[in-house]
């Protein structure tokens, strides 16, 4: 992962902690909205048994993914933190 250099002439540690926190609240909203509309069974048994499978398969791989950005963003977030105290 590549992150910022923290100088002068670019945006402040503090301006990008707080745009990586708000980042990852908003992360974190779309992980409990993606969590609440997991599949259900009832919707999928008119496709046969391995459907229901399948869609919560793909259902977990969205998770999955969704909580890797979060964790990349807080691994930026938490390199700021020490140059957001200094300014």
């Amino acid at each position: 992962m590549t992150k910022p250099t923290i100088h002068m002439n670019g945006t402040s540690g503090k301006d990008l902690l707080k745009q990586y926190r708000n980042a990852m609240e908003a992360l974190s909203a779309a992980g409990d909205a993606l969590a609440k509309c997991g599949p259900n069974g009832r919707d999928y048994y008119p496709q046969g048994q391995e459907a229901i499978v399948a869609a919560l398969d793909e259902h977990r791989s969205r998770r999955e993914r969704l909580s890797a950005i979060y964790d990349e963003i807080t691994e930026l977030a938490i390199h700021c933190v020490g140059a957001a105290q200094d300014r």
